[in-house]
């Protein structure tokens, strides 16, 4: 079950559906995102309406980007960490990137409760 919501987060990540997304996400989300990330989105994001309305939705705005995972490394029952690429373009100038991440994903009933991003952010183009 654990295995299936980290693969529904990535398939909702993909189709761009919050609602899908939202759903894979634990009431006491803690998302943390590497700083210096395009749009101010950098650090703690609480929930998962401070994940979608903070960081999430703010990124899909200003970009056409999907995280796309490549590799999954289980560190117990509930705790994975996912490697891959984020792949895409900023909306605003057109401009095509592609950046590592690392996610380290904790999960909590099922649910994903802590959500640590490490990504090369000099590799995202300006907004």
């Amino acid at each position: 079950m654990i295995s299936k919501t980290v693969d529904r987060l990535y398939e909702a990540f993909a189709a761009g559906d919050a609602a899908a997304l939202s759903a894979t996400l634990h009431p006491d989300l803690v998302l943390r995102v590497s700083d210096g990330m395009p749009m101010g989105v950098g650090g703690e994001h609480h929930g998962p309406r401070g994940a979608l309305g903070g960081c999430w939705g703010v990124i899909f705005a200003a970009y056409d980007t999907r995280p796309v995972p490549e590799e999954q490394v289980w560190a117990g029952d509930d705790r994975v960490v996912v490697f891959g690429h984020y792949r895409g373009v900023s909306r605003a100038t057109g401009q095509p990137f592609e950046a590592a991440f690392a996610h380290d994903l904790k999960l909590r009933d099922g649910l994903i409760a802590g959500f640590t991003q490490i990504t090369d952010t000099a590799r995202w183009p300006r907004a």
